[in-house]
Parts: C-alpha cells; structure tokens; sequence
C-alpha cells in the first residue's frame, strides 16, 4: 500500500490558525519567523502557537539566511521540530547547523527549499545534505507560499522526497500528487481568506490530499 502523501500548511499566526489545523491534523504546520514578510511572527509567538498545537503535528520554523547558531536555540527549547531554509543557506550552513544542533543536544531536522524555474535548479539541489526538499515556485517573495503553480515536469527525475509548494489548493492538489508523486504538498496563500486561515479552505484542501474529495 503506497504510503499517503504528506500535507503542510504554513504561515499560522493566529490562535484559530491553530484551531482550524487541530480539527484538520496536516502532518505538519510552519511558522514563518524569517524577516520581512506579512506572515512573520516572533519566536515568543510561535511559541504560545506550539503550545497549543496538538502534538501529533510537526512544527517546522521558516527562516531566511538567518543565523545558523539562533536556528539551532529555537530547534534546541523545543519550539520547532524542523528549520526549513528558504534563503540561500548552502551545503556549508546546513552542516553548521547540524553542528549547532549537535552542541547545544538536539536533533536538527532541515528541510531546504528550492525556487524552481528550470530543471538546473532541480540538479542543483539533488544531492543537498538537507533531509528534505520543498520546490516552490520562483519569486523573491515566496516565503510562506508563492501562490504560483511551475512546470511540474521539471522535477519528473528527482529521486528524492520532497514537498510541493506554489500555488496549490483544493483544486489542483490531487493533479498534482497524480502527476508528481510528492512525499508532501505545502499549502499558504491559497488557503486564505482576505489574508488569514479559512477553516473552510483548510478543510477541503485536507479532504482532497487525503483522498476525501
């Protein structure tokens, strides 16, 4: 029995946020604590966030070229289970993370993420020392969600997992995971109502990538 893709919505925010994904369970959830972006919130806030999360679901810090020492002390107090990189940390930075990690006692589970427009891109990020990839669409902007779909035949060979990112939804997750085969789908902007978490959004698109709808 083939295993049941993987479903990550970031961005989370809000206490309902928190709510909604509880009822819903995706496997994992992301805050976004990179700099500069309308989804950004504070350690301190995600903090209160994971608190209240239900525990069964992985909670995954999003961070921007950050430094990898500050990364590691949010992995290490227990606030986040995964870092994923949306900047351009390299092979260099990942290892010090996991070197960080390793200093101050905790796992350093890391997710990379990768702007896709061409297929050089996915040769390129082949053989990242990340434990897993994100592909998303390309934009200087897409932390948190692009909301734009690319050509999913760029990835076709990739013998890795890997997250799909960029511009899904309820209507074109189950297109997706036929034509791909993603370990997970990541969903942000398109389960939003004039920019915050629709309950209604979050559920549909959980029903479809679980096979509900």
């Amino acid at each position: 029995m083939a295993e049941k893709t993987k479903i990550k919505i970031c961005g989370l925010r809000r206490q309902q946020d928190v709510d909604y994904v509880n009822r819903w369970k995706p496997d994992f959830i992301g805050f976004i604590l990179a700099e500069g972006f309308r989804r950004q919130i504070t350690p301190e806030q995600a903090a209160k966030l994971a608190d209240r999360l239900n525990p069964q679901i992985q909670r995954v810090g999003v961070f921007v070229n950050q430094p990898a020492e500050w990364v590691a002390g949010l992995l290490a107090v227990g606030i986040l289970d995964w870092a994923q990189l949306h900047g351009e940390e390299d092979a260099e930075y990942i290892h010090s993370l996991r070197e960080n990690c390793r200093d101050k006692g905790c796992e350093a589970r890391i997710i990379q993420a990768v702007r896709v427009h061409s297929a050089e891109n996915i040769i390129q990020a082949k053989d990242s020392p990340a434990d897993l990839l994100l592909l998303d669409a390309w934009s200087a902007k897409s932390v948190g969600g692009s909301g734009e779909t690319f050509d999913w035949s760029l990835i076709q060979n990739l013998r890795r997992p890997f997250l799909l990112a960029g511009g899904l939804g309820a209507d074109n997750a189950a297109e997706a995971i036929r034509c791909v085969h993603p370990y997970g789908v990541d969903a942000s902007s398109s389960l939003e109502t004039e920019g915050n978490k629709d309950p209604v959004k979050i559920q549909r698109f959980v029903e479809v990538v679980r096979g509900g709808g």
